[in-house]
């Protein structure tokens, strides 16, 4: 269902009942399986990628997804997106690899929840992340202090000062990637959820899903069958 964005009533009758499929989807969400997933899978693409397996960099972003009428009660109005609904604040690894996340209303600015972001990810990777890029919407006195609480330096990118037209900024834009890949799965297009929780759980089980798959988008056909 994270796929399709279907709803649950809608579950090929080959399936489950979906009342049964739905619960026991509650259920692992609820107990973080894929949250716990996701650690494993990032420490075995760094290595395999010549990386150490923990971070000591990490990228903050802030993504808003759009509100149904099922999100409308938690939503908020971000100026910036024009638009209503719930902004997803993650941090990934310089590969792309989700750390943490975090659902807010869309009202509230990306330097608001710095502290509880950089609490997270060095929870989830033992302390040893040291430099966090962002972009201008992390500037100011309040955010360098929360950040530098948990022993991170936030370095703000900025765009050339004179630009034209789109311009990749440098490794950030591996945020802007995966939460493109993100965006594919239908559950995620929209705010669909009544309760924050399982929107974040949801976008784990997409990074689990898209990580689960990266190590055979840079394979040939005949390594792919070799590693089957």
């Amino acid at each position: 269902m994270v796929k399709t964005g279907a709803p649950w009533r809608w579950l090929p009758n080959d399936l489950p009942p979906w009342p049964a499929v739905y619960q026991q989807s509650q259920r692992w969400l609820r107990a973080g399986v894929f949250e716990a997933m996701a650690p494993d899978l990032r420490g075995l693409l760094r290595l395999a990628a010549g990386r150490a397996p923990e971070p000591t960099a990490v990228i903050l972003d802030a993504r808003t997804r759009q509100s149904t009428p099922e999100s409308g009660a938690r939503a908020g109005y971000d100026g910036h997106k024009k638009r209503t609904g719930s902004k997803a604040r993650i941090a990934v690894d310089t590969l792309g690899h989700l750390l943490a996340l975090l659902v807010t209303p869309a009202n509230e600015q990306e330097r608001a929840r710095v502290a509880e972001l950089a609490e997270a990810v060095q929870e989830v990777t033992g302390h040893t992340v040291e430099l966090a890029d962002v972009d201008q919407g992390y500037t100011g006195v309040q955010p360098a202090a929360d950040a530098a609480t948990h022993g991170i330096r936030p370095e703000v990118v900025k765009h050339p000062e004179a630009k034209r037209g789109f311009i990749s900024l440098p490794r950030r834009w591996v945020v802007g990637r995966d939460s493109a890949w993100a965006a594919r799965f239908r559950r995620l297009a929209r705010d669909s959820e009544r309760l924050p929780e399982p929107l974040a759980g949801l976008q784990f089980v997409a990074f689990v899903c898209l990580m689960l798959h990266r190590p055979f988008l840079t394979l040939g056909p005949l390594e792919v069958h070799n590693s089957l």
